[in-house]
């Protein structure tokens, strides 16, 4: 009852690998469901009649060193539910697989390639999955990889997507020290659980992650001279912070400005200096 894509790309930005899931469906909080990844393993959308363990058992056989065929394998041969399952693997290396059981609802179909697997259950027709994967195969790998999933559903989306219509979507991105602080590897984990454009918003939302939950790329950076120094004190103590960096804090802004005020994200000097 869902339509999704596991991937594996390189990020334009830090050159490492990173890997996702992008999902619709007509189903209440589909990002709870079908999506898992982890940086350095692989990901895994599980979906029809979802056997959530495949999550953890899928990234448990891919961390041991199996490829995503194999992994795949594993899952199905312990499941004997697997006729009514579909899932799709994408491992360490970009390897994938997918499987759609013999009972998943009509119209159900997979399709993989290197570094992707796609796949979808109760779609309006092929022409769903078709979209999808020429969409993610045209897309241009400079894109950052959250951009390239959301597209490559949408697409999926307009060409008749779930057949009961929509509700909910979920994007989840992984690459190492990608999260908050650098801590985790969470670059993006996006749901939108009930709305009735589900991915327009989640595109929104993704617009707002990569402003507060994304660091300032040096392009993005703007050194801070005397007069826009001048130009931030102004700001916070109109705003009634006690100085820049409490301004910074309050407005969830600590990633987008240099702890020291070396620099500042040209975004945020937009917002400061009222272009924005």
């Amino acid at each position: 009852m869902t339509f999704s894509i596991v991937a594996r790309a390189i990020d334009p930005d830090t050159a490492e690998p990173c890997w996702g899931v992008a999902v619709a469906s007509k189903f209440l909080a589909v990002g709870a469901v079908v999506p898992a990844a982890v940086a350095g393993v692989g990901a895994v959308a599980t979906q029809a009649e979802a056997n959530v363990a495949y999550k953890g058992l899928a990234l448990a056989h891919l961390d041991d060193g199996a490829t995503a065929e194999v992994a795949l394998q594993r899952l199905l041969e312990e499941d004997e539910g697997r006729d009514h399952r579909q899932v799709g693997v994408v491992d360490l290396d970009g390897r994938s697989a997918s499987h759609t059981g013999a009972a998943c609802l009509e119209w159900a179909g997979s399709a993989i390639g290197e570094g992707y697997a796609a796949q979808g259950n109760v779609l309006a027709g092929p022409e769903v999955l078709d979209a999808i994967e020429q969409t993610w195969r045209e897309s241009d790998p400079a894109e950052p990889l959250a951009h390239r999933l959301l597209t490559a559903l949408a697409a999926g989306d307009e060409a008749g997507g779930d057949s009961r219509g929509r509700q909910s979507a979920a994007l989840l991105v992984v690459r190492e020290g990608a999260g908050y602080g650098g801590r985790d590897d969470i670059a993006v984990d996006l749901r939108v659980d009930d709305h009735p454009e589900p991915i327009a918003e989640l595109a929104r939302l993704l617009e707002l992650n990569e402003l507060y939950l994304t660091a300032s790329t040096e392009e993005e950076r703007v050194p801070v001279t005397p007069e826009i120094e001048a130009d931030l004190a102004a700001f916070a103590a109109a705003a009634g912070a006690r100085d820049v960096h409490a301004w910074v804090g309050r407005e969830n802004f600590e990633m987008r400005v240099a702890d020291d005020l070396s620099w500042i994200d040209r975004r945020i000097l937009a917002i400061v200096r009222g272009e924005r």
